[in-house]
């Protein structure tokens, strides 16, 4: 394990020397072990930012600790990947895409419990410092099948169950629905409504703890969801074929929305469910 005491943390990875370490990494890594280059999105400036980092793999993850050498404030690699947390790892043996995320509270303290077992020196910056010292997870990118990919294929069912309901609907052109329309509508409904239920309970709450950037378009996604809770309970009156029309162009909108948001993140944090 490289001694943690001299890594060096982004704020004083400055010119030659911040070169140097790199360079030496990338040609030798193996002078270098228990390090990785992280690679993120300045906040202020949207330019790469390259900085090498103590790396620690806990159960195939990996897993890196914004210690500053337990200085008072947090490194300015974490304050990108708040803003950003799509960065790129190099480890020296390999190289992937990976969504930083920042875990809860007890979930990061027993991250850091586990990282300080292989690596005491992080111990010894905790104690310098009167910050908690957060923990970053690098979540990789290359899974063959995340639960993004499974909530586009959510989206899809529910795109073709609004059209097949409006198809039915035109073909009477009725306002007043009969029992068997209202019955497929209100079941559509009743999946729509559990969806998006589970997500503004669950899901969106989860993923904006772990990765801040997204909150501001997860509760624009909220907001969305009421839109389409309105239209629903009109449905649930009357099955009327403008209001599955709007509810059609809604939705539209909505899913486009939500899969450029969270398909990534879902993906990074989680296998689609299995069947």
């Amino acid at each position: 394990m490289y001694p943690f005491a001299v890594v060096p943390t982004s704020r004083h990875q400055q010119g030659k020397d911040h070169m140097d370490l790199i360079t030496t990494f990338r040609e030798n890594p193996e002078r270098m072990p228990g390090l990785a280059l992280l690679t993120t999105t300045g906040a202020k400036t949207g330019l790469r930012r390259e900085s090498l980092l103590g790396y620690v793999e806990l159960d195939g993850t990996g897993v890196v600790i914004a210690s500053a050498g337990g200085a008072a404030r947090n490194p300015d690699w974490f304050h990108n990947v708040r803003g950003n947390p799509r960065v790129t790892v190099e480890t020296g043996d390999s190289t992937y895409d990976a969504y930083a995320g920042i875990p809860p509270a007890p979930e990061r303290d027993s991250l850091f419990a586990r990282v300080i077992e292989v690596a005491p020196g992080y111990a010894e910056y905790q104690a310098k410092t009167t910050r908690v010292i957060p923990v970053v997870v690098l979540h990789r990118l290359d899974r063959v099948k995340g639960m993004g990919d499974w909530l586009v294929e959510v989206h899809r069912w529910l795109r073709d169950e609004l059209a097949s309901l409006r198809a039915q609907a035109m073909q009477g052109d009725v306002t007043l629905s009969p029992p068997d329309l209202r019955a497929h509508c209100a079941g559509f409904c009743t999946a729509l409504d559990r969806h998006h239920g589970g997500e503004d309970a669950a899901t969106f709450p989860m993923l904006a703890l772990r990765f801040p950037a997204l909150a501001t378009e997860l509760a624009k996604l909220t907001a969305q969801h009421a839109t389409v809770a309105r239209i629903q309970r009109e449905l649930r009156t009357a099955v009327d074929v403008a209001e599955l029309d709007r509810l059609a162009a809604e939705l539209d909108v909505h899913f486009a929305h939500e899969e450029r948001t969270v398909v990534t993140a879902l993906n990074a944090i989680a296998d689609a469910p299995p069947g």
